[in-house]
């Protein structure tokens, strides 16, 4: 198959595999949800208002991420195994399929975003600061390409075993939008406006990045040449069996972030909504390792499941759930210890002032949420890695739709326990969902080991 160094890496030893692919991966995740944070600290120093209106049209951003991340795991996932099962051919054809589809799905979600926003953010209780949320959300819905495609186009680097090219974009995206936002913001007087824009513009570039690697100098794994293009329906359909599950799967975390905000909104106002916002992007931040194994898992499932190296698949499984779960517990560690510092960058104007100890408190109890991804996490993008997407899906919606939903309904209304108590019944159902999603990976994997075993 002509394999280079990443070839051999890709379908070696998984253990060093999920080493070199994780922290990349680990790293450019960081400075995105870093970027995010940026953003709704300048944001913060607009007032309370702007910054509950990040908070409602955030759930609605993370599905356009999530349909990025879900079809990237699609191509990942398919490029994957035709690598694992050594059919360059068929891998080159898949990263084309890949690529085209991003745009097309890009285009379709742009319009259909822009034209139920407004109904969308009113459903969601953004009545009194819709005008924020309306700001922000037609910029970044407008550009739905610029932030879509590089994720996508990621994927399938990572697929390969790229690892710098799958990661180097990203972060420059993140680093970009860092520099842009107080700039656009402040002295450029665009204030919520000016967030949006330089959350766009950083991937755009990212993405022109990507796309002079592939077709101007031409030096990736995968050839990207329409000349050796082979329309193949099967193929789009195979990335989207993966890709819209995974997509899928944000859609109920965001949906889930709306029935939360609605909740708080209930019992305390766009207050509580403020201080979920700014304290939940500090937990994402606390879930990167996690997330960044089980992405880094993917790949090396696919790999796997293609040449049929079950054991493999279970060293995957079992690795990426250990040295998440390390990590995980130095995260939770240090939020706790540390939350009224990290509160206060929230906190530093004075129409914000007041959130500060509602956010530190928030840390100190949702930083326990971040112990159980590590094998949800795992589980789910092992799925994905296998080409069962669906099953991966179903998983997660049953952790996050129905056991988070219910157990934080209950304590907060049904006991009377308010904020306090939606926020133990996210712990509590995320808690026993996650626990049940790693042992259906395991089952899963026995089962193929087994099957291999008595020739079926």
């Amino acid at each position: 198959m002509g394999k280079n160094e990443n070839i051999e890496m890709i379908t070696g030893d998984p253990k060093k595999a999920i080493n070199k692919l994780s922290l990349p991966i680990i790293g450019s995740m960081f400075l995105i949800l870093v970027n995010n944070i940026i953003d709704s600290i300048w944001v913060a120093g607009l007032g309370a208002e702007p910054l509950a209106a990040l908070g409602y049209v955030t759930p609605l951003f993370m599905i356009l991420v999530g349909f990025g991340n879900g079809l990237g795991a699609g191509g990942n996932s398919l490029i994957s195994r035709y690598i694992g099962a050594e059919d360059k051919a068929s891998a080159n054809n898949a990263a084309i399929h890949n690529l085209i589809l991003s745009f097309i799905v890009s285009i379709i979600i742009s319009i259909i975003f822009i034209a139920l926003m407004e109904p969308m953010l009113n459903m969601m209780g953004a009545g009194s600061v819709i005008g924020y949320a309306m700001d922000y959300g037609f910029i970044i819905f407008a550009l739905t390409f610029a932030i879509l495609m590089p994720p996508i186009v990621g994927a399938a680097f990572r697929a390969e075993g790229d690892v710098k090219r799958a990661t180097i974009p990203i972060a420059l995206a993140a680093i970009i939008n860092m520099i842009l936002d107080p700039i656009f913001i402040y002295p450029m007087g665009m204030g919520i406006k000016g967030a949006a824009l330089a959350t766009a513009l950083g991937p755009f570039i990212s993405l022109l990045l990507m796309l002079y690697w592939i077709y101007v100098k031409k030096d990736t794994y995968l050839s990207y040449d329409f000349k050796d293009f082979h329309n193949d329906f099967k193929m789009y359909k195979d990335i989207l069996v993966v890709g819209i599950p995974a997509s899928l799967e944000q859609l109920v975390l965001s949906v889930l972030t709306i029935f939360v905000n609605y909740m708080l909104t209930i019992v305390s106002g766009p207050v509580a909504v403020a201080v979920y916002t700014a304290g939940w992007r500090i937990i994402n931040i606390g879930m990167v390792p996690a997330i960044g194994v089980g992405t880094a898992a993917i790949s090396v499932a696919g790999v796997a499941y293609g040449a049929k190296k079950y054991e493999n698949l279970r060293v995957t499984a079992r690795y990426a759930v250990k040295v998440a779960l390390i990590a995980s517990i130095i995260v939770c560690i240090i939020l706790n210890v540390f939350s009224n510092q990290i509160a206060f960058i929230f906190s530093y104007s004075k129409s914000s002032a007041d959130l500060a100890p509602m956010i530190a408190s928030f840390l100190q109890i949702m930083c326990l949420f971040i112990l159980y991804v590590p094998f949800g996490a795992s589980a789910g993008n092992v799925f994905q890695g296998v080409g069962k997407g669906t099953i991966s899906f179903v998983l997660t919606t049953f952790r996050e739709f129905i056991l988070v939903l219910i157990f934080a309904y209950l304590l907060g209304f049904t006991f009377n326990m308010g904020e306090f108590g939606i926020y133990c019944g996210m712990l509590l159902g995320g808690g026993i969902g996650s626990l049940i999603c790693y042992a259906c990976i395991e089952l899963y994997i026995n089962k193929l080991i087994k099957g291999e075993k008595n020739g079926i």
